[in-house]
């Protein structure tokens, strides 16, 4: 395979994947600062009017918060490079090193991550690991706040925390906010010496790896690391001879008990899908205003499925600029953040972008709904998913309180954990999974073109049956797999 059909690599600018609807480019710009996703107005038009002279006009935000560009050809992905570098947007290289959104300028956040996530970034690049390791192994440094990093998953994750002695790393291994394994609590010397030293471990078993392939053993090694081992022998780490400690050591690491607090926030109880809980952690959606220092304001405005046409967010980005906006940021979970505007021209912007069809509230219907590009853009794609998401946010909104997923296949790439209900294409047509992630066995099937009825037939009886007070997902528990499967296939 070359780099244009290589599934399950991460499609940067020099290295475009093969879609069905033509080559995708991802972006990680960091012309606001080393890590915040800013970009200003003007680059950001400069950027959508190259999308719409090389690619299909298709734009995306990321769960991750990536800017996606999609429709290109081997031709006009090489135009798109040079536009991109003559514009003077700067875009990420080397292993992933994220942080929040608003790192740096929340208030309310614990510390900033940006300088630990610098450190980080500094001593991969120096080790040569971005070349070992594969396109998807990530940190993520999370300082807390407003607009968490809980929803995203990563290889390594420090979570800032405030200690009696000062600010504090939570560093734990593979997942997300709430399933992410806890190995130890620790100063920031010793957090970016553990991050690096599992990287080196994960590169020492290929690019196929990632931190959940490391064994118990290494990861007792990790977690007593910053109290045997002193940071100088960090690049002699591998897998034979970097284990310190004994294999009983893993039965002592720390884990987070619900009630915890981290900074501002409290772990709640770990409810499942079928409760209504949905993300990882408790992180709030990228939607709607969020404070910062003084009297500003960010407003944060989402793209239905993470995806625009160019044209339109070059209409909405021309409206920020008259109204002042500064600089906009890529937010995971798809969305853009406007700051530098004054508070008053807040609700203006909002209107205009709920005109042209962006997401402007956080309990709009669209976010309950995670759905990949689907059939006819993505070559695996089996179903239109685009089309059935948005036939079921506009006739079912009053029973979306879970998350439901509409993946065109079974990978499952736009929510690759479970849901409380998956809609997944497949040779026998739309299938329904219940409470787990598309790659399970559905529980039953309807045409394609037809899936959105079927649903809908699902939210009919979830208002049939329904208890006052009660909400659709705990109705959907006590419905069972039977029962929703059964509505599903109605005619």
């Amino acid at each position: 395979m070359n780099a244009y059909t290589r599934r399950g690599a991460c499609p940067a600018l020099s290295a475009p994947m093969q879609t069905g609807d033509g080559l995708l480019v991802r972006l990680n710009p960091v012309a606001g600062g080393p890590s915040s996703g800013g970009l200003s107005p003007k680059l950001l038009i400069g950027l959508a009017e190259s999308a719409l002279r090389h690619g299909n006009g298709i734009m995306e935000v990321t769960a991750r918060g990536s800017l996606q560009i999609r429709g290109l050809t081997a031709e006009s992905a090489t135009l798109l490079a040079k536009e991109v570098d003559a514009l003077g947007i700067v875009v990420r290289t080397g292993v992933p090193v994220e942080s929040g959104p608003l790192a740096g300028i929340d208030p309310h956040e614990v510390a900033d991550p940006l300088p630990l996530a610098e450190r980080i970034r500094v001593a991969t690049d120096e080790a040569g690991l971005a070349q070992r390791l594969g396109p998807k192994v990530s940190v993520v440094v999370d300082g807390g706040g407003q607009l968490t990093m809980d929803a995203v998953v990563a290889d390594v994750r420090l979570v800032a925390v405030s200690a009696n002695a000062g600010i504090r790393w939570r560093v734990s291994v593979s997942g997300d906010g709430r399933s992410a394994r806890l190995l130890v609590t620790v100063e920031d010397d010793a957090a970016r010496d553990i991050a690096v030293a599992a990287l080196r471990m994960v590169a020492e078993k290929g690019r196929e790896a990632h931190t959940r392939d490391l064994s118990a053993r290494q990861l007792a090694s990790l977690a007593s690391w910053h109290s045997v081992a002193p940071p100088s022998v960090l690049p002699d780490i591998f897998p034979s001879r970097g284990e310190i400690g004994s294999f009983d050591a893993v039965s002592s690491l720390i884990t987070l008990e619900i009630g915890e607090t981290i900074g501002d926030s409290i772990i709640s109880p770990l409810e499942g899908e079928m409760s209504g809980r949905t993300e990882g952690g408790a992180s709030r959606k990228p939607i709607g205003l969020f404070p910062l220092a003084g009297d500003t304001f960010t407003l944060g405005i989402g793209l239905p499925y993470g995806s625009m046409p160019a044209d339109k967010i070059i209409d909405l980005t021309k409206n920020a600029l008259t109204l002042g906006t500064s600089e906009i940021r890529l937010a995971p979970r798809r969305a853009l953040l406007f700051l530098g505007q004054p508070p008053a021209a807040n609700p203006s912007l909002q209107h205009t972008a709920a005109a042209l069809g962006f997401v402007t509230s956080p309990t709009d219907p669209r976010t309950r709904i995670a759905a990949c590009p689907g059939a006819p853009a993505c070559a695996s794609g089996r179903i239109a998913t685009r089309d059935i998401a948005e036939a079921i946010a506009t006739e079912n909104a009053d029973s979306l309180d879970f998350t439901l997923h509409v993946s065109g296949c079974a990978k499952g790439c736009a929510h690759p954990g479970p849901a409380a209900l998956t809609v997944v294409g497949g040779e026998n047509g739309a299938g329904l999974v219940v409470n787990a992630t598309a790659k399970a066995l559905p529980a039953g099937y309807r045409p394609g073109y037809d899936a959105a009825r079927g649903i809908g037939r699902v939210a009919a009886a979830i208002r049939s049956a329904r208890y006052q007070g009660e909400t659709a997902a705990a109705c959907l528990a006590r419905l069972g797999p039977a029962g929703i499967a059964e509505a599903y296939r109605q005619e």
